[in-house]
């Protein structure tokens, strides 16, 4: 007679995908709450690290096509959260920076992100959380996951 098959809560994805949906699900709601999405908040966030950057090194970054990328910026420019400017030494390049708004959104949107993971994690101690941290980065670095995650 043949072994049975495994079940599903036998395998680790299975609990990473269970937490990761409901803490992603729970942050997005919190943003959507502020008037933008996930994605939205990463590059908003990308932005802020380097204050103005090239849209083709920004899909570089995020791992996201320009054409992605030129969508988001789209919606944020449209919110009013984001310039475009020509590049004056480029007559093809141009460069995205955050308006005054969106330099001040950012911090608040941190602010949920880190209010998220406290309703999620606080339930570990301080050393399973930082255990947790580390396993979860060697397991990333070791499959070469580098682009942040945007859905």
């Amino acid at each position: 007679m043949a072994a049975l098959p495994s079940q599903l809560t036998d395998h680790l994805g299975y609990w990473l995908r269970l937490v990761s949906n409901q803490v992603s699900l729970s942050f997005a709601r919190r943003v959507e709450d502020r008037g933008v999405t996930v994605g939205e908040w990463v590059l908003l966030r990308e932005v802020y690290e380097v204050d103005r950057i090239a849209p083709i090194r920004l899909s570089e970054r995020m791992g996201m096509t320009r054409g992605a990328i030129s969508k988001l910026a789209e919606r944020l420019i449209a919110k009013g959260l984001l310039l475009r400017r020509d590049d004056e030494r480029d007559a093809r390049g141009q460069w995205l920076s955050l308006t005054a708004a969106g330099r001040d959104l950012v911090p608040a949107l941190a602010a949920l992100a880190d209010e998220n993971d406290a309703a999620f994690f606080d339930t570990l101690s301080v050393s399973d959380r930082a255990e947790l941290d580390r396993l979860l980065k060697l397991v990333a670095q070791r499959h070469g996951l580098k682009d942040p995650p945007v859905s």
